[in-house]
């Protein structure tokens, strides 16, 4: 039989263990969730996991910092698969773990504080099947124009100086447009 954790990578408790049971789980910073990261980046109730044909599906619950599995925001739900890394916003990081759990041993587990079990070594496993994810292009990154604005204006106002006395050069008319140059009368 296989068991399924979460292992925090990185954020306010690396290395802590999330054991993952039930058939519907969610995640957020409110204590009441099944898997409980208090962290700013973390909204209230931020994502969502959902046991289905022995495997967790993920969902985010629009969340203002985005849910990511392997890099790749969520625009749907997706099935996990042991390795995977979950991000909940830049800087909490998870890795997805399937383990295999002995049913006739004695599991004893704290529901007052997750374990901080380094995470066990698995045996090789045939790769499951799973439907092919759906991402939400990310945002495309703003870029300032203004210093962009102002050095195209500078230069186009030095080209028109430098062609205006260029041309008052030629056409000698030095007297004409400055008077107070000595020579003029």
């Amino acid at each position: 039989m296989a068991q399924f954790q979460f292992v925090m990578r990185s954020g306010p408790t690396p290395g802590v263990t999330f054991p993952l049971e039930g058939d519907q789980l969610t995640i957020g910073r409110d204590a009441n969730n099944g898997v409980a990261i208090n962290d700013a980046e973390v909204s209230r109730k931020h994502s969502r996991l959902t046991f289905q044909g022995g495997k967790y599906v993920l969902e985010d619950l629009g969340s203002t910092n985005g849910t990511f599995v392997n890099g790749q925001r969520l625009a749907g739900p997706v099935v996990l698969k042991a390795g995977d890394v979950v991000s909940l916003g830049e800087q909490i990081v998870l890795m997805y773990d399937a383990i295999n759990v002995d049913t006739g041993a004695t599991i004893a587990v704290s529901r007052k504080a997750p374990r901080m079990d380094p995470p066990p070594v698995q045996a090789a496993q045939p790769a499951p099947t799973y439907a092919a994810p759906t991402y939400a292009p990310l945002p495309a990154k703003k870029t300032n124009m203004t210093p962009i604005v102002i050095g195209g204006a500078v230069l186009l106002f030095l080209c028109l100086c430098v062609t205006f006395f260029i041309w008052v050069d030629q056409t000698y008319r030095w007297c004409v447009f400055f008077p107070f140059i000595s020579g003029c009368s």
